[in-house]
């Protein structure tokens, strides 16, 4: 790897605020310089294959172990950056409605102990279109979330990933990509799927095209009932789970699986694993600095984020060494930090004869 990159990844990690070439520099001590780190993250874009060099030998000592897939998107909000191809606007389910920013859309192969992000998209709004409703210019992705969604599994596939299960939320429960696991890849999926669809509750009813959406199904709570979701040819398990939000509100869960063995609770079981990709998206965040980089142009900008998806598989390797999680690893760096900085306040106060 790269000298200056090497030194970048770590400044992510051990970085409490802003992200910046001048940050990194002095904490050097000038030996690499604001120029050398700006020139190397402007003259190169990392992507896939320096990726796979990166955990290549995690993953090598891992082959025998089964894992499953994780797929979903978030966002790096960057509300003070000029607007380009990537850091623009993008919907965001989590705040209802559109933010700025850099939208990423991650791959996690999720075994029992480690999440280990294996590839990514960023995903960029780079074909115009007229708006029919407006008549006006915009931009929108030549791929969409849906496509950048099976190429990533494709990849995986290519890469002799030893998973099982495809797992993801409604958002990715197309036909097209339920087909694309099932058919073409010969995997499992357990996938969310919206209350509106429509599905058949018999082949017969199918071949009539007798269909009721998901909501109106008479399905207790874990109960899993054999379907057959429209556009797709094979029956699917269904299971509904009801939960409790945080603010004591309910809430309701439908599951779609070609996974037809499993019962509703092993479905509920292995789908909540999905939940590993949240925390990955909240520790790359706030551990590996993802959105702390100031950085205004695409390369750079990708290289940022190719920089922090490093800093957390370190993270993950301090975890499974150390068996702290990422929270505590980045308090206990910033507690050697503030500890040097306390005595370096006070040899500073003694000197000026102000302690």
């Amino acid at each position: 790897m790269n000298k200056i990159l090497d030194l970048y990844i770590n400044y992510l990690i051990c970085s409490n605020g802003k992200a910046t070439a001048t940050g990194l520099s002095k904490m050097t001590n000038g030996d690499v310089s604001h120029d050398q780190i700006t020139k190397y993250l402007s003259s190169c874009e990392h992507g896939d294959e320096e990726l796979w060099w990166e955990i290549q030998d995690l993953m090598e000592y891992r082959k025998e172990e089964e894992c499953c897939l994780i797929i979903d998107d978030t966002i790096a909000e960057k509300p003070y950056t000029d607007i380009n191809t990537i850091n623009t606007w993008h919907y965001s389910g989590l705040k209802g409605g559109y933010v700025k920013g850099i939208n990423i859309l991650t791959c996690l192969a999720q075994y029992e102990d480690a999440s280990i992000p294996i590839n990514y998209r960023v995903i960029g709004k780079d074909k115009e279109y007229i708006d029919p409703k407006t008549q006006e210019k915009k931009l929108k992705a030549s791929k969409t979330k849906n496509e950048l969604f099976r190429e990533l599994l494709g990849i995986s596939v290519t890469k002799s990933i030893n998973f099982k299960h495809v797992l993801a939320d409604n958002w990715f429960c197309s036909k097209e990509n339920m087909n694309f696991i099932h058919n073409e890849l010969k995997k499992l999926f357990i996938i969310g799927i919206k209350s509106n669809r429509l599905v058949a509750l018999s082949g017969e009813d199918k071949k009539k095209e007798l269909y009721h959406k998901v909501s109106e199904l008479e399905i207790q709570d874990g109960e899993a009932i054999t379907v057959f979701v429209k556009g797709v040819k094979y029956p699917l398990l269904l299971i509904k789970k009801v939960f409790t939000n945080e603010n004591g509100s309910t809430g309701t869960l439908y599951l779609v699986t070609n996974d037809v063995k499993l019962s509703g609770s092993e479905i509920y079981k292995i789908y909540q694993k999905r939940w590993k990709i949240e925390e990955y998206h909240k520790s790359i965040k706030q551990n590996a600095s993802l959105c702390k980089s100031p950085t205004k142009k695409m390369k750079t900008q990708k290289n940022h984020i190719f920089a922090s998806v490093c800093a957390f598989l370190r993270l993950e390797m301090l975890k499974l060494k150390s068996l702290m999680n990422h929270f505590a690893i980045k308090e206990k760096i910033l507690i050697f930090a503030n500890k040097a900085s306390f005595e370096n306040l006070q040899k500073m106060l003694y000197s000026y004869d102000l302690a």
